[in-house]
């Protein structure tokens, strides 16, 4: 049976430490994205963490607010934004209920969708599309379960399915997820334990209609 994780799990691996999610910098996927035009207008960055795409969006210009429920995930981002002298916005806010204003452009979701069950999918989605604006384009970088690393992972059909009513998945590709290797999966990627690797995951492409 599908389960998520229980969002008590993120708050104690902040306060314990750097998680495996958190690489010093942005995931490669999300650079190429604003590279290649897909990043325009108002920014959401659902599950900022340790705020290096928040940071990397606000530096480049955009208007950009990063969203965590946890608490020390957020004062993190906000510690490493001031190290940088960047004047990025965070506040520490519920996936599940993030208003009803649509006011969003674009959303830069990188390795939270996964972490839900499928109903948490769901609702996950809908609270995205009440505070889209029509046209807004959500990308989504999500684990593949086409690759064993640890961690929890989607099939191509579950990020598919993560979208109901409203939505238009205009695109779903494979692409990489960086993150820490730990001492388990450390031989599985021929890597020492703490070594940056890059592990299978797919990329969305969703517009809200």
């Amino acid at each position: 049976m599908e389960t998520s994780i229980s969002r008590d799990h993120f708050e104690r691996a902040y306060q314990e430490g750097d998680p495996p999610w958190v690489i010093g910098g942005p995931q490669p996927a999300i650079v190429e994205l604003e590279r290649q035009g897909w990043i325009g207008g108002s920014v959401l960055d659902p599950g900022c963490g340790a705020g290096e795409h928040t940071i990397l969006l606000t530096e480049l210009g955009y208007e950009v607010l990063g969203v965590d429920r946890s608490r020390t995930a957020v004062s993190r981002a906000r510690d490493n934004a001031a190290e940088r002298g960047v004047a990025a916005r965070f506040e520490v806010a519920d996936a599940f209920d993030l208003g009803t204003e649509p006011r969003f452009d674009t959303v830069v979701d990188s390795a939270l969708l996964h972490v839900f069950d499928e109903t948490e999918r769901r609702d996950y989605t809908r609270s995205l599309h009440a505070v889209c604006g029509p046209g807004a384009v959500v990308h989504v970088l999500a684990l593949s379960d086409i690759e064993d690393a640890g961690g929890p992972r989607l099939s191509a059909e579950q990020v598919r399915g993560s979208f109901g009513a409203g939505w238009l998945v205009e695109s779903l590709r494979p692409d990489v997820y960086r993150g820490i290797a730990n001492e388990e999966y450390a031989a599985r990627f021929d890597a020492s334990p703490d070594e940056q690797v890059d592990t299978a995951a797919w990329l969305a492409r969703v517009r809200r209609l």
